[in-house]
């Protein structure tokens, strides 16, 4: 007996309501803030995401599904998909069109990571990506979107946590004054935090381990190393963020964990899942682009991984619109029966009629039986009477004993009037 590999899941039947649901919306916000769909591979040569996510980050160095091909080229599955997004940005040149050039996408993608409540080794992210412009109004526009499409999916108790990290100007003093720190207190964390204080320092500050807490809050703030360029930076961002009564938390803990992030960094949080209450990550990536061989181009995004939406609706007991179901179902009574059946079942579906239509040639009561079970307003029974008229009985099923025989030419029609009606 096969099961699915450890850290991936089957989105079951009953399950994909709320997918389509979250698509839908994902389309109706993103077409609301003018941002377009963008695809890119499910991999892409490994020296994108070694220079771009950097070296010494848990991705790099831990996570990635990396292979050679049969070209012998070094290639691996999307651990995150602003890398390749802005390799496409780079490629086709979209530095020419009008600037920022918005963008958005879901996909697979595949991290090795420890498999929790919300985070698999395959899972759908959903990502926004604004490319070529610095202003910080934008990143207000960023964190609009975010906090509409949660709102619209219906969380409840949102919390956006906000702080920035410096840039390559600033944050040179700010790692100095950490490595400090932490220099006085190797002996109190944990042999991860040792690790990363070597490698990718910042991380220290995102540990989840009991001994490190105190640690973490005694640590210097980024804010307080910000050169002016970042103070005013974020000072802006506050101002639009009160401008559209966008409520937040200096987060002086939050860090992301790719090196090309900059200036703003932020989170959505939604109560729900325990202690993976984020429902949304991002940040500002300015300098993305140039390490990946491209002219400077200011950058800001975020993703949000689609199971811990789903989960989180779950936990809040999001009820999601219904979806269409049949309406109407064919019952047939012998061979030539079920030939006329097969015709007008074909013939309601093009009409855009949702139907029902019982396999193995079952008994008249056994359809009947399914019919109900399936909560059909419509039957449309053909026998050998209505074969020899090419008539079909209708039953309207919350009306017991109502039927009534209509040629067959005119059941579309007469369906699609009884159904008006039912609704109206």
């Amino acid at each position: 007996m096969f099961t699915a590999p450890r850290g991936t899941i089957d989105i079951l039947p009953e399950d994909q309501p709320y997918w389509r649901f979250l698509n839908r919306t994902i389309d109706e916000v993103t077409a609301i803030f003018g941002y377009q769909r963008i695809d890119v591979p499910i991999f892409e040569e490994t020296s994108l995401y070694v220079r771009g996510v950097g070296e010494g980050t848990d991705i790099v160095d831990k996570e990635m599904y990396s292979f050679k091909d049969k070209g012998d080229r070094d290639l691996t599955l999307r651990p995150e998909f602003t890398a390749g997004i802005v390799r496409a940005y780079l490629q086709h040149g979209m530095k020419t069109l009008p600037q920022p050039v918005r963008l958005h996408t879901t996909g697979p993608i595949f991290r090795y990571e420890r498999v929790q409540a919300g985070r698999y080794r395959q899972h759908t992210q959903f990502d926004i990506e604004a490319l070529g412009e610095l202003d910080p109004a934008l990143d207000a526009e960023i964190i609009s979107l975010a906090w509409h499409l949660y709102g619209r999916i219906g969380f409840k108790n949102l919390a956006l946590q906000l702080n920035s990290i410096g840039c390559p100007q600033c944050r040179p003093a700010y790692m100095q004054a950490l490595l400090a720190y932490y220099g006085s207190h190797l002996s109190e964390i944990c042999p991860d935090c040792q690790r990363r204080l070597e490698r990718n320092p910042l991380r220290v500050l995102d540990c989840k381990s009991e001994q490190c807490q105190p640690i973490i809050a005694g640590a210097p703030h980024s804010q307080d190393y910000l050169c002016e360029e970042c103070r005013e930076h974020l000072a802006a961002l506050c101002r639009y963020l009160d401008l559209l009564g966008r409520s937040y938390t200096m987060n002086h803990r939050l860090v992301r964990g790719l090196d090309y992030y900059t200036k703003t960094v932020f989170e959505v949080w939604a109560q729900g899942i325990g202690a993976q209450n984020a429902v949304c990550g991002g940040g500002r990536y300015d300098g993305l682009a140039e390490l990946l061989g491209g002219s400077h181009t200011p950058a800001i995004g975020f993703g949000s991984g689609m199971e811990r939406l789903v989960l989180t609706m779950k936990e809040q007991g999001i009820v999601i619109p219904e979806v269409t179901t049949p309406q109407v179902a064919l019952v047939y009574l012998g061979d030539e029966a079920k030939i006329q059946a097969i015709e007008l079942l074909d013939a309601l579906r093009l009409a855009g009629i949702a139907c029902s239509f019982e396999f193995g040639d079952r008994s008249l009561k056994a359809q009947m039986r399914a019919a109900n079970r399936e909560g059909v307003r419509l039957a449309l029974i053909i026998g050998a009477d209505e074969v020899a008229a090419k008539q079909v009985t209708l039953q309207q099923m919350q009306a017991e004993g109502a039927l009534q025989r209509i040629a067959q030419a005119d059941a579309i029609h007469t369906v699609k009037q009884l159904l008006i009606r039912g609704s109206s």
